[in-house]
C-alpha cells in the first residue's frame, strides 16, 4: 500500500509541475533579514498569504491553532473570551509577538504578554512562526519562540478597493473595507475592520433552567500602512493602528455574572531601510499603548501601560560565504498605575546584539550569535545561540540549534499592586534542538522532522505569602514531524503531529518535588488539512484536528481551593469553500466548524462552540 502510495506520487510529480519549495523559502524572521530555509538552521513555519485567505470566517487565534506544536487555548470558546497561546508547551508570555519585526507587549499584564484578539485577519499578509529559544535575536520573554505577524502591503496599482462581508452562527458579522495602492516609489494600504457576534455563555450553563446570559463581544480596528521611498535605496515606512472591543464576561467555572470589559490598542512609529549592494540598515521606533478596564460586582479594574521601542540593524555580505548582523534594541515600559510602589514605574531595558554567519559551505551553514542585556532593575544577563545546518544537494537539510534566552519580569510583577517583588530576577532559559528537512519525491513531499529539549530556571510564581518568588525549575522535551505532500497543481495535503512533555520542580519545605507543568496543554496533537482545486475558481478544503485528554485547574468556591480535573480527548473537524468570478475579484466562501458537533472542553467550566456556519463574500474593485 505504501509503496503504492509513493508511485502514485512521484507520477503525479511528473505530469505537472507543481513543486514543493520549502527548503528554498525565502523567509525573514529566522535572522532578520531575508534568507533561504536551505540556509538556516532555525525551526520556521509559514502561513502564506493563500492560506489566510482561506481562513475567512476564522479568527487569528483559529489560524494560529491549525499549526504544528502551537495551542491556542480558548481558540474555539466564546469568541471574545482571553486567549493563551502555548508553543512547544509553553506558558503564553515565553512566546514574542511581532508586527512586521517590531515587537509588541502589554506592560499592564502581569506577564506582559499581548492580547491577540488585537489583531483582525483581514490585514494580515503573512505569518512567520520562529520556535525555540531566540533572546539572542529578539530579547527577552522570547523563551519558546516568535511569532511574526507581517501585515499586507499596497497593492501594485494606483489605487484598489477592496471589501469584505460575512454572516453566521451565534448572530455574528463581520465586515471590512479599505484602500491600498503604489505609484512612483510609494505605496499604502489603509484599512478598517467590525466585528461583532452575541456569542455564547462563556461559563458553562449546568442548572435546569440554562438561564446563564450570552457574553457577546464588539471590535473594530483601523490600520494604515505606508512606504515611501526617498532616496535610491532608502525607504521611510510610517504606520498607525488603533483596536477597540468590549464584551461580556462571567464569575468564573459554572459561573454566570454580569461583568464588562473594554480595551483599545494604540500603536504608532515608523521603519527607515537603507538598501545598499552587500547589505541593508534599519531604524525603527515603536510607541504601543494599551488601555483595559474590567466591570463586575466587586467595581472597576483599569489596568494601562506603554511602551516606546528604539531598534538599530545592519547585515553585511563580506562574501557569498560570509556574513554579518549587529545592532541595538532599547524599550522603555511604563506602567500607569497609581496604586503601584512607586506610583506609576517605568523600567529600561537596553540589548546589544550580534550574529555572524557562515553560509553554504559545500553545504555548511552556521550562525553564532550573543547579546547582552542591561536592565534598570535587576542588573544584566547575556544570552548566546550556535546555530548549525547541513544542506544535502539542495533536498535534505540537517540541523541543531543551542541557545539560551531570558524572561525580564514585567512591571506589574515588580511593582504593581497586587504580589508584585522588586528583586525579581530573569527567569533564564537553555534548549537544545535537532531535526531534518528534506524535499523528496520530485520535490512532492516536505517533510520536517524535529527533537527539542528545553530548560528554564528562576521561573517566578507566587510563594507561600502569595508574593512573587523566583523558585521553580521547568524541564520540557517532545518533538514534531511535518509532512505536505503537493499531487499535482490541485491538491495539497498537509499534516502534523506533535508531542510534548514537561514537569515543574519546586521547593517546599526545603525538599523538591516534581509534577507535570502542562496544564490545559495535551501530550499528544494530530492534524490534517487537505486543499483541492477543483477548477480555477473552485477551491474546497477539509481540516481536522485532534488532541489527547489535557490536565486543568480551578478554583473550587465550596472548599476554598484548587482542585485537578483531566478534560477528555477531542476531534475537531472543519471544512471550508470558495468560489470566484469576475477574474477573481469576487469571491463567495463558506466555513463550516466543528461539523460533528463535537462535546469538548477548553477549560473546565466554560463553554466550547458547537456546529457553527460562516457565509461571505470578498471584493476587490
Amino acid at each position: 500500500m505504501a509503496a503504492f502510495l509513493l508511485s502514485s506520487v512521484s507520477a503525479a510529480a511528473q505530469q505537472d509541475s507543481t513543486k514543493g519549495t520549502s527548503l528554498n523559502e525565502v523567509v525573514i524572521t529566522a535572522t532578520r533579514f531575508p534568507k533561504k530555509v536551505s540556509e538556516t538552521g532555525k525551526v520556521i513555519s509559514v502561513i502564506t498569504k493563500e492560506d489566510i485567505e482561506r481562513s475567512n470566517g476564522k479568527d487569528l487565534s483559529q489560524i494560529l491553532n491549525d499549526e504544528a506544536g502551537l495551542i491556542i487555548n480558548g481558540a474555539y470558546s466564546n469568541p471574545g473570551k482571553d486567549k493563551s497561546f502555548y508553543l512547544r508547551g509553553a506558558k503564553t508570555d515565553y512566546t514574542v509577538i511581532l508586527l512586521n519585526g517590531v515587537p509588541v507587549s502589554d506592560p499592564s499584564g502581569t506577564g506582559g504578554a499581548f492580547d491577540v484578539r488585537m489583531f483582525t485577519p483581514e490585514q494580515i499578509e503573512r505569518i512567520e512562526i520562529l520556535k525555540g529559544a531566540q533572546s539572542t535575536l529578539y530579547g527577552s520573554d522570547a523563551i519558546a519562540g516568535v511569532i511574526n505577524i507581517i501585515t499586507k502591503k499596497g497593492a501594485d496599482k494606483p489605487a484598489q478597493g477592496y471589501a469584505g462581508f460575512s454572516a453566521g452562527s451565534y448572530n455574528t458579522i463581520r465586515a471590512n473595507a479599505g484602500i491600498s495602492g503604489s505609484a512612483e516609489g510609494a505605496s499604502y494600504n489603509i484599512g478598517f475592520t467590525h466585528y461583532q457576534t452575541k456569542g455564547i455563555s462563556e461559563a458553562e450553563d449546568t442548572t435546569a433552567a440554562k438561564s446563564f446570559d450570552k457574553d457577546g463581544f464588539n471590535q473594530n480596528a483601523f490600520n494604515a500602512d505606508f512606504n515611501v521611498r526617498v532616496a535610491k535605496g532608502l525607504y521611510i515606512k510610517p504606520y498607525f493602528r488603533y483596536t477597540y472591543f468590549k464584551g461580556g464576561y462571567d464569575g468564573g467555572s459554572f459561573t454566570d455574572a454580569d461583568a464588562t470589559y473594554k480595551a483599545q490598542m494604540f500603536t504608532t512609529g515608523s521603519q527607515a531601510e537603507y538598501n545598499f549592494g552587500k547589505g541593508a540598515l534599519t531604524a525603527f521606533y515603536d510607541y504601543d499603548e494599551v488601555n483595559r478596564m474590567f466591570t463586575d460586582s466587586w467595581g472597576t479594574s483599569p489596568y494601562a501601560g506603554n511602551k516606546k521601542t528604539l531598534e538599530f540593524f545592519g547585515n553585511y555580505s563580506f562574501s557569498r560565504h560570509m556574513q554579518l548582523l549587529a545592532g541595538i534594541h532599547y524599550n522603555k515600559q511604563k506602567l500607569n498605575d497609581e496604586t503601584a510602589n512607586p506610583k506609576n514605574p517605568t523600567a529600561e531595558l537596553t540589548s546589544p546584539y550580534l550574529s555572524f554567519f557562515l553560509k553554504d559551505l559545500r553545504g555548511f551553514n552556521l550562525e553564532l550569535g550573543g547579546r547582552y542585556n542591561k536592565h534598570s532593575k535587576y542588573g544584566d544577563n547575556f544570552t548566546y545561540s550556535i546555530n548549525p545546518s547541513f544542506t544535502i544537494n539542495d533536498k535534505v537539510k540537517l540541523f541543531a540549534n543551542y541557545a539560551t534566552a531570558f524572561k525580564a519580569p514585567s512591571l506589574s510583577a515588580l511593582y504593581g499592586p497586587y504580589s508584585a517583588n522588586p528583586d525579581l530576577t530573569p527567569e533564564t532559559s537553555s534548549t537544545i534542538e535537532g531535526g531534518v528537512q528534506a524535499t523528496l519525491l520530485s520535490e512532492v513531499l516536505d517533510v520536517r522532522a524535529v527533537y527539542f529539549k528545553r530548560k528554564i530556571e528562576n521561573v517566578i510564581i507566587y510563594g507561600p505569602s502569595f508574593q512573587l518568588i523566583n523558585l521553580d525549575k521547568q524541564n520540557d522535551n517532545g518533538f514534531e514531524i511535518e509532512p505536505t505532500l503537493y499531487i499535482g497543481k490541485k491538491l495539497r495535503i498537509k499534516m502534523f503531529y506533535a508531542y510534548v512533555d514537561g514537569e515543574v520542580t519546586t521547593k517546599s519545605n526545603d525538599k523538591d518535588s516534581t509534577f507535570s507543568n502542562l496544564i490545559r496543554r495535551p501530550k499528544h496533537s494530530f492534524g490534517a488539512n487537505i486543499g483541492y482545486q477543483v477548477t480555477p475558481q473552485f477551491f474546497i478544503s477539509t481540516q481536522v484536528n485532534s488532541y489527547a485528554k489535557r490536565s486543568d485547574l480551578y478554583y473550587d468556591m465550596s472548599t476554598y481551593s484548587q482542585q485537578a480535573v483531566t478534560l477528555s480527548a477531542y476531534t475537531m473537524w472543519n471544512a471550508y469553500a470558495e468560489y470566484a468570478v469576475a477574474k477573481s475579484r469576487v469571491k463567495f466562501f463558506a466555513d463550516v466548524k466543528n461539523i460533528t458537533n463535537a462535546k469538548y472542553t477548553e477549560v473546565y467550566g466554560y463553554s466550547t462552540l458547537g456546529f457553527n456556519f460562516t457565509g461571505g463574500i470578498r471584493v476587490k474593485i
